[in-house]
This record gives C-alpha cells, sequence and structure tokens, in this order.
C-alpha cells in the first residue's frame, strides 16, 4: 500500500518555519535528537508528531509562543501556552513591576507595548513627548507605530523622519518575517503610506557614533534619544511573550540637562 502525502495538517507548517530559519532537515534533526528522515516524514505529513516533538521542533525553530498553540492545534493538541489578559489578577506581579521599572526610569520617556505596538503602559517622559498631539491619535488604544509616523502625528517634529521611519518599518518587517500576524501586516502597510511631512531639508545635526538617534523638536529645542528594546526571557504566556519594553536614553548632553531640569 502507497503512502499519500498530504500538504495540509502541522507538517507543511514546520517545513515553512524551518525554512524562514533556513535550516536544513538534517540540521533540525541533529539539535531535536532525532534523525532527518523522521523530520521529512513529518512535513510530508507521512508521519504525525507527538505532542513532544512538535514542541521540541518549535523550540529549535524559535517559534514564537502563539504560533506553537496554532501548530498544537492544527496536530489536534490542546494549546499548551495561555493568554492572559494583562488586566488579570494572574498578571498583577507583572504589571507592578513594569510599572516601577517606568516610573524608575524618569524622567527619561519608556514605554510598554504588546505585540502589535498597542501601548500598554507608559511613563511620564512620554507623556511630554505627545503633548500638543491632536485627540484622535491619543484616543485609546495609542499605537506606538501610528502615533510616531502619523502625519498630525509625531512625524513633522522629527528632525531625521527620513532615517528614523526607515528603522522603524525595517523593525516591523523583521518581526514579520518572524511571525505571521496580518494584525501586523495591516499595521504595517497603513504606517508605511501614511504621506510624509515635508522638509525642506532634513538638519545635520552632531550625532552619537554608536546607535541611530531620534533627534526629535519639543518645546523650541531638539532632543535626542537612542531607543533600546528589551523582552521577557522563556514565557510562558502568549500575552507576556508579546509585551516589549522600549526605554529612550538621551544621546547628548543638552538633552539630559533638559530632562533632569524637569525633575522636581
Amino acid at each position: 500500500m502507497t503512502t499519500v502525502a498530504l500538504d495540509t495538517g502541522v507538517g507543511p507548517l514546520l517545513r515553512d518555519w524551518r525554512e524562514r530559519r533556513r535550516i536544513s532537515q538534517l540540521e533540525l534533526a541533529l539539535r531535536a535528537d532525532s534523525s532527518a528522515r523522521h523530520i521529512s516524514f513529518i512535513e510530508t505529513g507521512r508521519s504525525r508528531p507527538s505532542e513532544d516533538m512538535i514542541l521540541r521542533l518549535a523550540e529549535h525553530l524559535d517559534v514564537p509562543v502563539r504560533e506553537r498553540n496554532a501548530l498544537l492545534l492544527t496536530a489536534g493538541y490542546a494549546p499548551r501556552y495561555a493568554e492572559t489578559p494583562l488586566g488579570d489578577p494572574a498578571l498583577g506581579a507583572l504589571r507592578e513591576g513594569l510599572e516601577q521599572l517606568l516610573r524608575g526610569y524618569e524622567p527619561y520617556p519608556a514605554f510598554v507595548v504588546d505585540g502589535t505596538y498597542t501601548v500598554v503602559a507608559a511613563n511620564r517622559g512620554i507623556a511630554m513627548l505627545l503633548e500638543g498631539l491632536p485627540e484622535h491619535l491619543l484616543a485609546p488604544p495609542l499605537n506606538a507605530m501610528r502615533i510616531t509616523l502619523h502625519p498630525e502625528g509625531l512625524a513633522p517634529r522629527i528632525r531625521n523622519l527620513r532615517e528614523w521611519r526607515g528603522h522603524l518599518l525595517a523593525q516591523m518587517e523583521r518581526q514579520m518575517a518572524l511571525a505571521r500576524s496580518e494584525a501586523l501586516r495591516k499595521l504595517y502597510d497603513e504606517v508605511a503610506a501614511y504621506p510624509q511631512p515635508g522638509r525642506a531639508a532634513e538638519t545635520t545635526i552632531a550625532r552619537p557614533s554608536f546607535a541611530l538617534p531620534m533627534e526629535i523638536e519639543h518645546d523650541g529645542r531638539v532632543l535626542s534619544f537612542v531607543s533600546s528594546i528589551s523582552t521577557f526571557n522563556t514565557p510562558m504566556d502568549v500575552t507576556v511573550a508579546e509585551l516589549a519594553i522600549e526605554t529612550l536614553l538621551p544621546a547628548d548632553p543638552a538633552t539630559v540637562k533638559y530632562l533632569q531640569s524637569l525633575t522636581p
């Protein structure tokens, strides 16, 4: 009897993730303590992987936890990772820790976003940068990419908008290459299509050599920040896995002096 391989089920999904990561069947087999033959049989649907094998392969392919749940469901297993709302009491300690971190970073700006850049927490440094923006952009849910690149948002204030916009769009492209997200794709298409505010010429400012800064006008001066993004190690919850903490570090002494002058 001939076994017919069907291009449906979890096998093709695992193959797609392997190809995204540019890993051969043999290399994946060695990492997962399996054989290239077994990996081939799983990918072509000739062998149904166990729940443990799916999770093992997903771990070695660095599949996001949301997508690991999707793999398990496709294979007929129950999801392994919960998706707890951030407001749930079970995440109370996490929320408190994030709020303390954001407060402790003041007067420098810092905020927390989810997997589609919705702002779930922010400090007073961020509120300062958003002063004067139209209400329709500040209405919840606030989206970091939308408010930064919208022609009525921060975009007209950013001196090096062309460079900063390119950096943000490239960041989103890298994220989309790592995980399927229709919501993220729609957001990318939206913000990439925004008209860019006209400038006669982008101002040349002395910059730090270690990172591209965001140079933004505020209250008659130009502030300069470099961005740092942190995520949680070994998350076991979809919500936590998709949180990212972004901090804006002053990139020059003038910005440090101004922000510190705002501190009581």
